[in-house]
């Protein structure tokens, strides 16, 4: 496998409708190597952020860090109600959502999955405060929010001096597993992540995750992915969202073929990283639990489509231990060029 053929596959995106989660971790922040986006005067077409084209998103940003100010528990509490108010504002991610479910659930009755939905959109609520509760909260009022089990994995799989691809995948709870683990280990993570559209909103994911992590590269930066990985550093890596590229790979997810990327076998191959696959999972009385587990074994094989396959079978046994936690307004079953379960199912 060559440095070409992995640059090719990493760089090729998910087509992704997904603007709640455009910043998150399988493609979010563009490489900050020039600094570019850290910088308050580098807003889209090279406006200042603070042009008055602007002056209503921070507004909103700075009504949310002031939202941070108040206790932790009464952030999750408004999360909560938050989440509820999209359930009902957002019939078109609903929508996505149920037809998710009804492909992946199908064991469930229908009052079943409305429950899990309901609870899906509390968590999307809670995925808001979550996020700005990892920007601008204070270490010293997280200390105690979380417990991280199976470290040694991740210290084991970093002895071997190849850097990890920490395999995650977008869960709701996601911002705030990075940052408990940030504050639980101490070695310098790095992330991939996609750049958000919003300059405002790119400038605090940017500015927000660089307090907390070392570094984070955009999707098509693999030169300084294997880069990183190559100078030993863990890398949070979420590859699971829809992937309709030319070198998509077709794989069963919840025994639904599903389009997705086949980067992590070929980064894996080319930079020698183990894999230690990373779930968050959310807990009643606003805590939170980090599972890290072994590096899969004899990963990468020898074929890319059964490599692609396991990789999202890991990921679905991590969404079956919390289902509702998972990104499920997503339109993770799209096939570029064949039918589309969302405008054809009725639910």
């Amino acid at each position: 496998m060559s440095l070409k053929h992995a640059m090719r596959s990493a760089k090729d995106a998910p087509e992704s409708d997904d603007s709640a989660h455009d910043a998150g971790v399988s493609g979010a922040a563009p490489d900050t190597g020039d600094d570019d986006l850290t910088e308050a005067e580098a807003g889209q077409g090279g406006h200042s952020l603070y042009a008055p084209r602007y002056w209503p998103w921070w507004i909103a940003v700075g009504t949310l860090w002031l939202h941070t100010r108040l206790p932790v528990r009464w952030q999750l509490a408004s999360g909560r109600i938050l989440g509820r108010v999209f359930y009902r504002l957002f019939p078109r991610r609903r929508r996505i959502a149920a037809v998710n479910l009804e492909l992946c659930f199908p064991e469930l009755d229908p009052a079943q999955r409305d429950r899990l939905l309901r609870e899906h959109f509390e968590g999307l609520g809670l995925m808001l405060v979550e996020t700005t509760i990892g920007w601008w909260v204070e270490d010293r009022r997280l200390r105690n929010i979380g417990a991280v089990e199976g470290l040694e994995h991740l210290h084991r799989a970093l002895e071997k001096g190849r850097g990890v691809l920490l395999l995650t995948a977008h869960f709701t709870a996601l911002e705030m597993g990075g940052r408990v683990l940030a504050m639980a280990v101490q070695h310098p993570l790095h992330g991939v992540h996609r750049p958000h559209e919003n300059p405002v909103l790119q400038h605090c994911i940017s500015q927000g995750r660089a307090r907390r992590f070392g570094r984070m590269y955009s999707r098509d930066d693999i030169r300084g992915i294997l880069r990183s990985l190559k100078d030993g550093h863990a890398l949070w890596y979420a590859p699971d969202q829809a992937y309709t590229g030319p070198r998509s790979v077709l794989a069963p997810f919840f025994g639904v073929p599903a389009a997705s990327n086949p980067a992590t076998a070929r980064i894996a191959r080319v930079s020698g990283a183990p894999v230690v696959p990373f779930l968050t999972l959310r807990e009643p009385g606003g805590r939170y639990r980090l599972r890290l587990l072994p590096a899969l074994e004899d990963f990468p094989g020898g074929d890319l489509e059964a490599d692609t396959a396991r990789i999202n079978k890991v990921i679905e046994e991590q969404v079956r231990l919390a289902p509702a936690q998972y990104y499920w307004v997503h339109r993770r079953f799209k096939r570029g060029g064949m039918a589309d379960p969302y405008s054809t199912r009725h639910i």
